[in-house]
């Protein structure tokens, strides 16, 4: 034990003679903490960038979402080969009870998305179309390649054959109207001229204005005479016999200052878009459904094709195509459907087809497009001294569409108040000749009125059960 605890004597003497450790340096301590602070700077900063880019991967995540979901870029619309389906009402909507089921739909209206935009649509099979938004107020669509430059230049044919009539210019309300013979007339309504009428050529033209000459009267025994008749069309001696009477002629369109439309040096006539016309004629019609995604029951009850012919000088004042919703007057396409004298255009949509292209001038103007500053002139008067002052002009080229809502979205899928932004017209044709084509789409501002129409005129069973089923016209990708 004694030698233990000498042996620990020598060890601690033996510790007595090695020097003392150097005191630390305090730039060593201070380093140190340097280096323990720049680690959780980069670990702080690693987290930091983790986060960020977590955030920027939800953002893209949610830019393409919104992309392929509301059509932000370009777009895709894929049209099949017949018919339109309804859109379904929205759940907050309950159906009218007076409306029967397959009437109980929303109108699909075209999303404009910004100036410039451009939707790729497919109007015919194996073909694809730009279709580029030019204003948003009023909604307004350029269609290059409607049709062909072939296409157009048979369109302007079929409306040689047809017959081309003067444009007559501005006349007062209470002038004086243009009395028509019922042989005149005759020939007017036969559009196909096989020397028959058809319930759909009496229906067609009886829906423009330009058909106003039909009262509802009128109209009534027609359409009485045709469902008496066991071969379900009449002859011109049938026609005299039930429509009784000379039938007058007014004016069409009216224009801003309640006047009717002015058209200065220029011809028109109207052709008849349904069965039994030129498959091109049919053709365009089938086109305007899947452009504009509307029911084809709608469409295929709407007005005639307008083809307007232009001579050098010729022009039209500005003007709208629809008229507002008024309690105290009914729509001159379904006039049948009530007791109203007091008749208007109601025109849901137009589609303009340029059949031409002018050498000089004709510009289509929407003088108040996009509610910028305008001048007070262009408001009315479209000669080539204020066309140029127009917000927004374009320029006929032959087989473009123009495409417009001439009414807004009563917020329910249906007919709401006159878009006042719709104001358009046609600019002088400076050389050589202009050739239009204004295909209406006639939708009455009052749904149930427009449901009582189309009840009343809808076709036969046996005629319902040949026509083909429509299948939806529409799939976005």
């Amino acid at each position: 034990m004694r030698e233990y605890e000498e042996s620990l004597h020598g060890l601690e003497g033996e510790m007595d003679h090695f020097p003392p450790p150097p005191p630390r340096h305090p730039l060593a301590r201070e380093r140190m903490n340097i280096q323990k602070s720049s680690v959780c700077s980069r670990a702080y900063f690693v987290v930091v960038m983790a986060f960020f880019h977590i955030y920027i991967i939800n953002i893209i995540a949610l830019l393409l979402y919104v992309h392929y979901n509301t059509g932000s870029g370009e777009q895709d619309v894929l049209l099949e080969e017949s018919g339109s389906v309804p859109g379904p009402m929205p759940e907050h909507q309950t159906p009218s009870p007076n409306l029967s089921p397959e009437l109980s739909f929303q109108l699909p209206r075209l999303e404009g998305i910004r100036v410039g935009h451009v939707q790729r649509v497919s109007l015919v099979p194996d073909r694809t179309h730009n279709m580029r938004t030019l204003s948003l107020k009023p909604l307004l669509f350029e269609i290059p390649g409607f049709l062909s430059v072939e296409e157009s230049s048979v369109v302007m044919q079929l409306a040689h054959l047809k017959g081309l009539t003067h444009s007559s210019l501005v006349t007062a309300p209470d002038s004086q109207e243009e009395q028509l013979s019922q042989d005149e007339l005759f020939r007017l309504l036969d559009l196909n001229q096989d020397g028959l009428l058809q319930r759909e050529e009496i229906l067609s033209l009886s829906h423009s204005t330009d058909g106003s000459w039909l009262s509802s009267y009128n109209l009534r025994k027609i359409h009485t005479g045709l469902e008496t008749n066991p071969s379900g069309v009449l002859s011109l001696q049938e026609f005299k016999r039930v429509s009784g009477g000379v039938l007058q002629y007014s004016g069409a369109g009216q224009g801003l200052d309640g006047h009717a439309e002015v058209r200065r040096r220029s011809t028109h006539t109207r052709l008849y878009l349904g069965e039994g016309t030129h498959h091109l004629l049919k053709s365009i019609r089938n086109r305007v459904t899947r452009v504009t995604r509307l029911p084809s029951s709608l469409v295929d009850l709407s007005e005639p094709m307008e083809v307007v012919r232009y001579e050098q000088g010729g022009h039209s004042h500005a003007h709208h195509d629809s008229s507002p919703p008024n309690p105290d007057s009914s729509c001159a396409h379904t006039h049948l459907a009530t007791n109203h004298s007091n008749q208007v255009a109601c025109r849901y949509l137009t589609v303009l087809l340029y059949l031409n292209s002018a050498d000089g001038g004709g510009e289509t103007s929407f003088p108040v497009a996009d509610n910028r500053t305008y001048e007070e002139e262009v408001l009315g008067d479209l000669s080539q001294q204020y066309c140029d002052k127009g917000n927004l002009k374009v320029k006929p080229v032959a087989g473009t569409a123009l495409l417009w809502y001439n009414h807004l979205s009563d917020g329910n899928g249906w007919v709401g108040e006159l878009d006042e932004f719709s104001l358009h017209g046609d600019c002088s044709v400076t050389r050589g000749f202009k050739w239009t084509g204004s295909v209406w789409v006639n939708i009455d501002p009052d749904q149930q009125r427009q449901e009582r129409y189309q009840r009343l005129v809808s076709w036969h069973p046996e005629e319902q059960s040949k026509r083909p089923e429509h299948g939806d016209l529409h799939q976005d990708l």
